[in-house]
């Protein structure tokens, strides 16, 4: 379902009340979340959210988002 408002899904907004990312850019595919310091905690806390509410959004990461220490959340 979307958000009539804001065009996002509420799976998303859900995630993003859940985790309070401090720095996040929103993509046509979902957000990316920036700014991370530990980016292997911020992980595994991202994806304990989804599987505890049964978000209908996944993660995505490579080695060039560690750089600057970022993950996407995208809609499924």
């Amino acid at each position: 379902m979307q958000d009539e408002q804001n065009g996002i899904s509420e799976d998303m907004q859900l995630f993003i009340d859940k985790f309070e990312p401090a720095k996040y850019k929103w993509m046509d595919y979902g957000i990316e979340v920036r700014g991370i310091k530990n980016i292997h905690r911020s992980l595994a806390e991202a994806t304990a959210i989804i599987e505890r509410l049964e978000l209908k959004v996944s993660i995505s990461h490579d080695a060039g988002m560690l750089s600057y220490g970022a993950f996407e959340v995208r809609n499924k």
